[in-house]
């Protein structure tokens, strides 16, 4: 869930590895402009009006009797976006990354 007010930067732990987070990008962030870093843990949206940077690093899986869940530890700056655009832009990015369960 989408908090009402998106900070400029925060990190969360998302259960999903690099891989599935870059898969997601194209449609979690429409019609952005997207830069991934050569070492593949960096990556820069960019939009007319400004830009969101997410940066990432991989942690121990999460492990629950037989399962086990990817997670990464994922840090997202904003840079000239105002609080509409950010709260907008996150919600989609929310939406579009959302797995299932309720």
């Amino acid at each position: 869930m989408t908090p009402t007010f998106v900070p400029e930067t925060f990190e969360r732990v998302m259960g999903c590895t690099a891989a599935e987070l870059l898969a997601w990008l194209p449609r979690a962030l429409p019609g952005a402009q997207l830069q991934t870093d050569g070492a593949g843990q960096r990556n820069v949206a960019s939009w007319t009006q400004g830009r969101m940077e997410l940066s990432w690093q991989p942690l121990p899986p999460r492990r629950m009797a037989l399962l086990e869940i990817p997670q990464l530890a994922v840090r997202f700056t904003y840079a000239d976006l105002g609080d509409a655009e950010r709260y907008r832009i996150q919600r989609c990015f929310d939406l579009q990354t959302h797995r299932g369960g309720g």
